[in-house]
């Protein structure tokens, strides 16, 4: 390529020999028939190399396609573009008095790649990103366009996938009435007596709780909890209300953060906490996320607190959320309601990724699934146990990429076996 392409934190640097921004789905459809390997990408929230075709391939851009967001209100569905992000998403969404259940911390990413990588959001009963899904309209190898709906026995694998089956060119997905959400944030909830039945109840106690902390002291710093203003106004005698409005990261500034404080506002500007027109520069930052079976949150939460002081070193916040259930195959809360433990560390591989690998042996006995789009350091072989579909999803990449013209190293290694 003559011009350097990186992901959004700089730690990736793709090495395709093309960068294509087509501007018709015609452009695209010979564009991908034509080239021997093609990777997406997206908005390029990733941390490692999912979306980097390699040397030999060509690397494929959605951002210049129409940016479609076909809402029918009667439905309640949307059909959205590939290269459309959840904030103008939400946006056009929320003009027809309609909503997402769910979004993810951060607005700005594509729904396209959030899907394909199983991102979430925060709630009990709420499930990945790619629950919303309906149907997905994709461009394969040979240039032909192929939907996949739910009934089609296929859908399993075909949200949820990596970019491993083509081109996702369009999304279609479920919407329900808009709403409000009230957010509160509160400070200093001890681990130390925490159970799992009391870890159930205080993440049950709103639509969406997030845990934050920097595991320089056992318990959570912080726990913002977003409340449905149709929902009972809840209890959270567990912990103090913050005196000012906080961010998630220790001596950051608040003001790109969604409104705290219990102001009630529209589903889109609460549910995230970071605010759609404070778009994040490049960011200094690694990320990783493990997702395991919620009945063991409380157990790996103290698995972490036994090596804090190492994971302390290199980190800047961990968040912990829930997540359902959901039957994509690759999703990593496939079948089981998960908690999340997320990470987010200092910009320095070196340093982070032996961090990393104590982690997760910390983490090892509770099975946790990495975020596909994350840093993570588990083989491909016990990342492959984890998942019982896979042997279905390799044969759906089969029937429709026989060649494998959307295999990368990175998928390579998953398909394996």
């Amino acid at each position: 390529m003559t011009e350097t392409v990186t992901n959004w934190a700089g730690n990736i640097t793709y090495t395709a020999k093309e960068l294509h921004r087509p501007r018709s789905l015609d452009a695209l459809r010979t564009l991908v028939a034509d080239s021997a390997r093609v990777r997406v990408l997206g908005s390029g929230h990733s941390f490692n190399e999912i979306a980097d075709p390699g040397s030999e391939g060509v690397l494929l851009s959605l951002a210049d396609l129409p940016a479609v967001v076909d809402v029918d209100p009667a439905a309640r569905t949307v059909r959205v573009g590939g290269g459309v992000r959840y904030a103008e998403l939400a946006r056009r969404v929320h003009a027809h008095g309609l909503a997402l259940p769910n979004m993810a911390s951060l607005p700005h990413i594509s729904v396209a790649g959030s899907v394909a990588t199983g991102t979430h959001g925060s709630g009990v009963g709420n499930g990945p990103l790619a629950s919303a899904v309906r149907e997905v309209e994709l461009v394969t190898a040979d240039g032909s366009t192929v939907t996949i709906g739910r009934g089609d026995a296929r859908f399993g694998g075909a949200v949820t996938a990596l970019g491993a089956l083509g081109v996702v060119t369009a999304l279609t997905l479920d919407l329900e009435p808009a709403f409000e959400v009230e957010q509160y944030v509160f400070t200093e909830l001890p681990l130390t007596g925490l159970d799992p039945a009391a870890f159930d109840t205080v993440m049950s106690a709103a639509y969406s709780v997030s845990l934050f902390t920097d595991w320089r002291a056992p318990g959570f710093r912080q726990v913002w909890v977003k409340r449905r203003t149709d929902q009972p106004l809840p209890e959270f005698p567990w912990a103090s209300p913050a005196t000012g409005k906080m961010h998630p990261v220790p001596g950051m500034p608040a003001v790109n953060c969604t409104e705290q404080s219990g102001v009630p506002g529209p589903w889109h500007e609460r549910l995230p906490h970071f605010r759609a027109e404070f778009t994040p520069s490049s960011g200094a930052e690694l990320q990783s996320e493990y997702l395991l079976p919620r009945e063991d949150a409380v157990d790996a939460l103290r698995a972490v607190d036994g090596v804090r002081e190492t994971v302390a070193s290199v980190l800047q916040t961990c968040e912990v959320r829930t997540v359902a259930a959901d039957e994509q195959w690759l999703s990593p809360s496939h079948g089981r309601d998960s908690v999340a433990l997320h990470f987010t560390w200092v910009e320095d591989t070196e340093a982070v990724l032996p961090v990393v690998r104590r982690l997760e042996e910390a983490l090892e006995p509770f099975g946790g699934r990495p975020h596909w789009g994350k840093v993570f350091t588990v083989p491909a072989a016990r990342v492959r146990e984890r998942y019982p579909r896979l042997d279905d999803f390799r044969q759906l990449a089969k029937e429709l990429d026989p060649r494998g013209k959307f295999v990368n190293a990175f998928v390579r290694d998953l398909l394996a076996g």
